[in-house]
């Protein structure tokens, strides 16, 4: 018991802590209201988390109270936690922390970038953990589309296989492709099924399309394996690519290369391609 009663009074010292180290105008509140201690107030804590004041005041006090996994995630927005400091909440909340889809950054590395502008008849992107297109070369835009005039919700592989029709349209058997990015998609993202960007973005997808949303309910898994890509470019006509994944040495991403074969004059085709740019 008073093991337990030690890890309530921790809890709440932590909470303590932390609350007084964030500014007021760090979550949006005014800053000029004068104040006896730093921080936020217990009162400011417990309204933006969506608790009440008492309960509130009562963590901080140790008192054995048990703490939900949402009010955990609450308080470690408001609180501004780092990912250490947010498993250390849970740890003592007595809570397993989810895993959450580690950040990356929006653009790649110069080395990462002339890599893909050398890859010059192989349209290459890469992607995040997310599955967001974050760079390209010339050969993918030519192919599958401008990436940089999509926002960044729009650049992401799966919703363009669902939402996007002329991306659609690329892929002779569009059903086929969209089941396999579907299924690789969720062996990818299986481990962050509780992070809140995935729920977000498997809950717009599944009201945006009928489609996905079937076949999402059929929990259809895929290792992501090399594969061939036969499309229909309104250009160039039929192309093959052999399809390959890899991931970066930081493990922020993969890299993704579609090479062109000789079946149907892909490599051919490709250079015509090019010529126009």
């Amino acid at each position: 018991m008073e093991q337990e009663n030690n890890r309530y009074r921790e809890l709440g010292d932590f909470l303590k802590i932390r609350r007084m180290r964030v500014l007021p105008s760090q979550v949006g509140l005014p800053s000029g209201i004068r104040r006896r201690t730093p921080g936020l107030r217990r009162e400011e804590v417990a309204q933006l988390a969506g608790i009440s004041i008492t309960w509130y005041t009562w963590l901080e006090q140790g008192r054995p109270i048990r703490v939900s996994t949402s009010i955990i995630e609450s308080l470690a927005r408001v609180l501004l936690l780092d990912d250490q400091e947010r498993n250390h909440l849970y740890s003592l909340a007595q809570q397993p922390a989810p895993v959450i889809l580690p950040s990356c950054p929006a653009v790649v590395s110069p080395t990462i970038q002339h890599v893909l502008n050398n890859l010059v008849l192989c349209p290459a992107f890469v992607m995040d953990r997310r599955w967001n297109v974050v760079a390209w070369n010339r050969a993918a835009v030519l192919v599958f589309g401008d990436y940089a005039k999509m926002n960044a919700r729009e650049r992401n592989i799966v919703w363009m296989m669902f939402t996007n029709p002329e991306y659609q349209q690329l892929f002779i058997d569009w059903a086929l492709h969209a089941q396999g990015t579907l299924a690789r998609f969720r062996s990818a993202c299986g481990q962050y099924i509780e992070d809140p960007w995935i729920t977000g973005f498997l809950s717009d997808l599944r009201k945006k399309s009928a489609q996905f949303d079937l076949w999402w309910s059929r929990h259809d898994v895929q290792s992501n394996s090399e594969i061939q890509k036969k499309l229909n470019h309104p250009t160039a006509g039929t192309l093959v690519f052999e399809f390959c994944s890899l991931d970066l040495s930081d493990h922020t991403g993969s890299l993704i290369i579609n090479t062109p074969l000789q079946e149907e004059e892909s490599i051919e085709k490709m250079k015509s391609l090019l010529g126009q740019w």
